[in-house]
């Protein structure tokens, strides 16, 4: 698809919700457009800047949904070296090489914590290629003397996350210029509306509260494997290898990669009903109610022994926590018994998951490995009820690997923290709570 062409089977977006758009055009200082999720418009911006066969500097701690969106758009992943206490792509551990043969960069701001935007955007204009920034967790963070978000080409909002909608996403442009053509691009891959699934988004919070309030989560999760609805037992969701060459062959598009891309979100390129994108604005108004709750429990969780505080991170409404602790199952199952239930784990990184035929393997992938098995991200929210529950487990801290790729491992730590002989690598099912997407 060329860029700005809406393409064969486009429809009209209709009446735009203007109030969305402009709420977040307030907070970023950039043009938006609203758009079903996080992952769509994800692609939509891909599709813009990246001609088929790029190849995208990524984390390869970040959801696989993620990742499959960065396939479906045609193009390469290459994962990066990360910064072994948030996630974050280290710049100078990334080879000569690999900066010289990326066609752009893309942020993931795990947790809410910030990539570093400025360094990287500088990084960018000395090649000549865009910066593309996943805000998804990150809707309140700044980096630098801005917001997140406001530091790429464009950049991508879930409003599912701390907004709490379940449902929609922005797409942030630099060039307001670009606006038309992103909504034709928009106009051309948007599923019809179906009223069935504006009426099941409207009774699910119902639903939820009714399986909380009666204890029954259990035989929830039991009902949807049962009715096979479950779209992942493990924290990864089947790569499906056979099926996955078959689709790059059509690639770029996102009919083909569907069976990836919608895990998690079904409704994830359904053009909005008015009834939904009213809820999602009633949500973003209470938005820095929530900012200002999840600041309150960062720093209080930022205080705690399982804590490797950054410099700046107690001031972001951390999306979710991550505490580093030693026996990381025991402490999910600890927390699930109090109700509490550990999500957003992305364990095994993404190269280690997809392999060599799929992206381009980190040259420094101890720090991630590090990271993805023992970061706890825990929600703010829940900041004492997590605390002690923790404290009375026992929990203990696990000592943070040296922060250089390739330096010794801390004591205790197995190189990269690969598995112990006969111990089970990747896909471990989290007792409580499996991987999450990024909307």
């Amino acid at each position: 698809m060329a860029i700005g062409e809406a393409g064969p089977g486009s429809v009209r977006r209709g009446a735009q919700p203007k109030r969305l758009e402009e709420t977040m055009r307030a907070r970023l200082g950039r043009e938006c457009v609203y758009v079903p999720s996080c992952r769509f418009g994800l692609y939509v911006a891909l599709r813009h800047w990246c001609p088929p066969g790029g190849r995208v500097l990524m984390s390869p701690v970040n959801d696989d949904v993620i990742f499959f969106v960065v396939l479906a758009a045609g193009l390469r992943p290459v994962q990066a070296p990360l910064n072994p206490l948030d996630a974050s792509i280290d710049i100078d551990a990334v080879p000569d090489e690999v900066w010289g043969s990326v066609s752009a960069v893309l942020t993931t701001n795990l947790y809410g914590n910030p990539d570093p935007a400025p360094r990287l955007r500088q990084k960018c204009d000395a090649l000549g290629i865009p910066l593309f920034e996943d805000g998804a967790h990150a809707i309140g963070s700044r980096v630098g003397d801005r917001p997140v978000g406001a530091w790429g080409e464009a950049s991508v909002f879930s409003l599912s996350k701390h907004v709490g909608a379940k449902a929609g996403g922005m797409l942030s442009l630099a060039d307001p210029g670009l606006r038309e053509a992103v909504e034709r691009t928009c106009a051309g891959l948007l599923a019809p509306r179906r009223t069935s699934a504006e009426l099941a988004y409207l009774v699910r919070p119902y639903a939820e509260a009714a399986v909380r309030g009666l204890r029954l989560r259990r035989a929830a999760r039991s009902a949807i494997r049962l009715l096979g609805l479950a779209d992942r037992e493990d924290i990864r969701m089947p790569l499906r290898p056979d099926e996955l060459a078959r689709a790059a062959r059509e690639a770029p598009g996102l009919d083909a990669h569907h069976p990836w891309v919608r895990v998690d979100m079904h409704d994830y390129r359904l053009q909005p009903g008015g009834l939904r994108l009213r809820r999602i604005g009633h949500k973003l108004d209470r938005l820095e109610e929530v900012l200002d709750a999840c600041r309150a429990g960062t720093e209080l969780l930022l205080s705690k022994p399982w804590a490797k505080p950054r410099e700046g991170q107690g001031t972001q409404p951390l999306f979710r926590v991550p505490l580093f602790v030693a026996d990381r199952d025991a402490a999910i199952a600890a927390l699930a018994r109090e109700g509490i239930v550990v999500g957003y784990l992305y364990d095994p990184p993404l190269d280690d998951y997809a392999g060599a035929e799929f992206t381009d393997p980190s040259p420094a992938p101890e720090a991630a490995r590090w990271f993805a098995r023992h970061a706890l991200p825990v929600d703010p929210l829940r900041a004492r009820t997590v605390v002690e529950v923790l404290e009375r487990s026992g929990a203990r801290p696990v000592p943070a690997p040296a922060e250089r790729p390739g330096d010794r491992p801390a004591v205790g730590e197995r190189p990269g923290n690969r598995p112990a002989p006969g111990e089970r690598p990747g896909n471990r099912p989290a007792a409580g709570g499996l991987g999450r997407s990024r909307g």
